[in-house]
Protein backbone atom coordinates (compact mmCIF):
# COMPACT_ATOMS: atom_id res chain seq x y z
CA UNK A 1 0.00 0.00 0.00
CA UNK A 2 1.17 3.85 -0.67
CA UNK A 3 1.45 6.33 1.32
CA UNK A 4 -1.97 7.35 2.99
CA UNK A 5 -3.50 4.14 1.49
CA UNK A 6 -5.80 2.32 3.49
CA UNK A 7 -7.35 -1.08 3.62
CA UNK A 8 -11.07 -1.51 3.27
CA UNK A 9 -13.31 -4.22 3.77
CA UNK A 10 -17.61 -4.63 2.69
CA UNK A 11 -19.42 -3.60 5.03
CA UNK A 12 -22.37 -6.77 3.75
CA UNK A 13 -19.69 -9.27 3.70
CA UNK A 14 -18.67 -8.31 7.14
CA UNK A 15 -22.57 -8.52 8.47
CA UNK A 16 -23.09 -11.69 6.01
CA UNK A 17 -19.89 -13.34 7.47
CA UNK A 18 -21.56 -14.79 10.73
CA UNK A 19 -24.78 -15.49 9.52
CA UNK A 20 -24.15 -18.99 8.38
CA UNK A 21 -21.66 -19.80 11.43
CA UNK A 22 -24.52 -19.45 13.67
CA UNK A 23 -27.46 -20.89 11.18
CA UNK A 24 -26.12 -24.33 11.08
CA UNK A 25 -24.53 -24.98 14.48
CA UNK A 26 -27.88 -23.16 15.71
CA UNK A 27 -29.66 -25.67 13.82
CA UNK A 28 -27.68 -28.89 14.48
CA UNK A 29 -28.33 -27.52 18.10
CA UNK A 30 -31.58 -27.28 17.85
CA UNK A 31 -32.08 -30.70 16.13
CA UNK A 32 -29.73 -32.53 18.99
CA UNK A 33 -32.17 -30.92 21.11
CA UNK A 34 -35.21 -33.01 20.15
CA UNK A 35 -34.26 -36.05 21.11
CA UNK A 36 -33.48 -34.71 25.08
CA UNK A 37 -36.41 -34.94 26.62
CA UNK A 38 -35.36 -31.60 28.95
CA UNK A 39 -37.01 -30.17 31.94
CA UNK A 40 -40.12 -27.99 30.39
CA UNK A 41 -41.05 -31.24 27.20
CA UNK A 42 -39.83 -31.16 23.99
CA UNK A 43 -43.29 -28.93 22.76
CA UNK A 44 -43.02 -26.18 25.62
CA UNK A 45 -39.18 -26.29 24.50
CA UNK A 46 -40.06 -25.65 20.53
CA UNK A 47 -42.75 -23.68 20.88
CA UNK A 48 -40.39 -21.34 23.27
CA UNK A 49 -37.69 -21.71 20.83
CA UNK A 50 -39.99 -20.60 18.15
CA UNK A 51 -40.85 -17.54 19.45
CA UNK A 52 -37.24 -16.59 20.41
CA UNK A 53 -36.22 -17.36 17.09
CA UNK A 54 -38.29 -14.66 15.30
CA UNK A 55 -37.61 -12.71 18.26
CA UNK A 56 -33.52 -12.86 17.91
CA UNK A 57 -34.35 -12.52 14.08
CA UNK A 58 -36.08 -9.43 14.52
CA UNK A 59 -33.66 -8.13 17.49
CA UNK A 60 -30.58 -8.76 15.12
CA UNK A 61 -32.07 -8.04 11.43
CA UNK A 62 -33.30 -4.50 12.73
CA UNK A 63 -31.13 -2.93 15.18
CA UNK A 64 -28.32 -0.42 14.33
CA UNK A 65 -30.10 0.53 11.50
CA UNK A 66 -30.02 4.25 11.89
CA UNK A 67 -26.45 3.78 11.75
CA UNK A 68 -26.23 1.57 9.31
CA UNK A 69 -28.57 4.51 7.13
CA UNK A 70 -26.15 7.75 8.55
CA UNK A 71 -22.67 5.88 7.89
CA UNK A 72 -23.68 5.74 4.05
CA UNK A 73 -25.79 9.06 3.66
CA UNK A 74 -22.12 10.10 4.83
CA UNK A 75 -20.18 8.03 2.79
CA UNK A 76 -17.00 9.10 0.47
CA UNK A 77 -15.21 7.46 -2.74
CA UNK A 78 -12.75 5.33 -2.14
CA UNK A 79 -9.21 6.98 -2.75
CA UNK A 80 -6.85 5.92 -6.05
CA UNK A 81 -4.60 4.09 -4.04
CA UNK A 82 -6.74 2.21 -1.28
CA UNK A 83 -6.55 -1.11 -1.19
CA UNK A 84 -10.07 -3.38 -1.33
CA UNK A 85 -10.09 -6.89 0.83
CA UNK A 86 -11.44 -9.61 -0.93
CA UNK A 87 -14.53 -11.65 0.14
CA UNK A 88 -12.77 -14.96 1.30
CA UNK A 89 -10.41 -12.79 3.44
CA UNK A 90 -12.87 -10.54 5.09
CA UNK A 91 -14.80 -13.83 5.78
CA UNK A 92 -11.65 -15.62 7.18
CA UNK A 93 -10.55 -12.77 9.17
CA UNK A 94 -14.30 -12.74 11.02
CA UNK A 95 -14.35 -16.59 11.56
CA UNK A 96 -10.94 -16.71 12.86
CA UNK A 97 -11.81 -13.92 15.64
CA UNK A 98 -14.96 -15.71 16.87
CA UNK A 99 -14.01 -18.99 16.88
CA UNK A 100 -14.10 -19.62 20.33
CA UNK A 101 -16.97 -17.43 20.73
CA UNK A 102 -18.57 -19.25 18.10
CA UNK A 103 -17.60 -22.85 19.73
CA UNK A 104 -19.14 -22.04 23.24
CA UNK A 105 -22.66 -20.70 21.53
CA UNK A 106 -23.12 -23.99 20.08
CA UNK A 107 -22.04 -25.94 23.43
CA UNK A 108 -24.15 -23.41 25.47
CA UNK A 109 -27.47 -24.07 22.94
CA UNK A 110 -26.67 -27.73 23.17
CA UNK A 111 -26.55 -27.88 27.14
CA UNK A 112 -29.77 -25.44 27.46
CA UNK A 113 -31.40 -28.52 25.75
CA UNK A 114 -31.47 -29.85 29.16
CA UNK A 115 -34.21 -27.33 30.51
CA UNK A 116 -35.84 -25.96 26.96
CA UNK A 117 -34.95 -28.80 24.11
CA UNK A 118 -34.08 -26.52 21.01
CA UNK A 119 -34.55 -23.48 22.46
CA UNK A 120 -30.93 -22.60 22.42
CA UNK A 121 -30.44 -23.68 18.61
CA UNK A 122 -33.11 -22.07 17.49
CA UNK A 123 -31.71 -18.81 19.20
CA UNK A 124 -28.60 -19.25 17.48
CA UNK A 125 -30.02 -20.08 14.15
CA UNK A 126 -32.29 -16.90 14.73
CA UNK A 127 -29.11 -14.77 14.92
CA UNK A 128 -27.99 -16.29 11.81
CA UNK A 129 -31.01 -15.25 9.82
CA UNK A 130 -30.88 -11.79 11.44
CA UNK A 131 -27.31 -11.45 10.06
CA UNK A 132 -28.60 -12.92 6.43
CA UNK A 133 -31.59 -10.13 6.68
CA UNK A 134 -29.62 -7.46 7.36
CA UNK A 135 -27.00 -8.28 4.64
CA UNK A 136 -29.82 -8.75 2.29
CA UNK A 137 -31.44 -4.98 2.94
CA UNK A 138 -27.88 -3.61 3.03
CA UNK A 139 -27.40 -5.51 -0.49
CA UNK A 140 -30.71 -3.48 -1.64
CA UNK A 141 -29.43 -0.43 -0.33
CA UNK A 142 -26.12 -0.76 -2.54
CA UNK A 143 -28.52 -1.61 -5.36
CA UNK A 144 -30.80 0.63 -5.22
CA UNK A 145 -27.78 4.06 -5.01
CA UNK A 146 -25.55 1.70 -7.46
CA UNK A 147 -22.72 1.87 -4.73
CA UNK A 148 -20.79 -0.69 -3.00
CA UNK A 149 -20.14 0.16 0.54
CA UNK A 150 -16.82 -0.49 2.55
CA UNK A 151 -15.13 0.54 5.94
CA UNK A 152 -11.78 0.63 6.83
CA UNK A 153 -10.45 -2.15 8.89
CA UNK A 154 -8.68 -0.84 11.55
CA UNK A 155 -11.97 0.95 12.42
CA UNK A 156 -14.13 -2.56 12.85
CA UNK A 157 -14.35 -3.27 16.37
CA UNK A 158 -15.27 -6.97 17.35
CA UNK A 159 -16.75 -7.62 13.42
CA UNK A 160 -19.07 -4.55 13.98
CA UNK A 161 -19.12 -2.01 10.42
CA UNK A 162 -21.40 0.60 12.87
CA UNK A 163 -19.26 0.11 16.00
CA UNK A 164 -17.94 3.65 17.72
CA UNK A 165 -15.02 4.08 15.80
CA UNK A 166 -16.88 3.92 12.17
CA UNK A 167 -16.68 7.68 11.22
CA UNK A 168 -17.55 7.13 7.72
CA UNK A 169 -18.07 4.68 4.77
CA UNK A 170 -16.27 5.08 1.32
CA UNK A 171 -18.26 3.31 -1.69
CA UNK A 172 -17.18 2.20 -5.10
CA UNK A 173 -18.82 1.23 -8.16
CA UNK A 174 -21.19 -2.01 -8.10
CA UNK A 175 -18.47 -3.92 -9.80
CA UNK A 176 -15.66 -3.28 -7.49
CA UNK A 177 -14.79 -6.62 -5.25
CA UNK A 178 -15.32 -9.76 -5.56
CA UNK A 179 -18.63 -9.60 -3.65
CA UNK A 180 -21.77 -8.36 -4.68
CA UNK A 181 -24.39 -6.35 -3.49
CA UNK A 182 -25.54 -7.68 0.01
CA UNK A 183 -22.16 -9.56 0.36
CA UNK A 184 -22.53 -12.99 -1.38
CA UNK A 185 -20.47 -14.51 -4.03
CA UNK A 186 -20.39 -12.92 -7.41
CA UNK A 187 -20.95 -15.53 -9.99
CA UNK A 188 -18.69 -14.72 -12.72
CA UNK A 189 -19.42 -15.79 -16.15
Amino acid sequence: MGRGAQSLARVAVIVRAGAAPLWWPGLLAAAVGVFVPGLTGRRVGLLAGGALFLVTLATVAFARTGRYAELARGATRVGRGDFLQTRDVTVRNWRRGRRRWLAGAFLVAVASAYVLPGAGGLVLAGAGAGLWVKAVRLGRRERREDVLYWVRTDWVEHGRPAGGRVKAYRTTGPLAGDAAPGGARRHRR
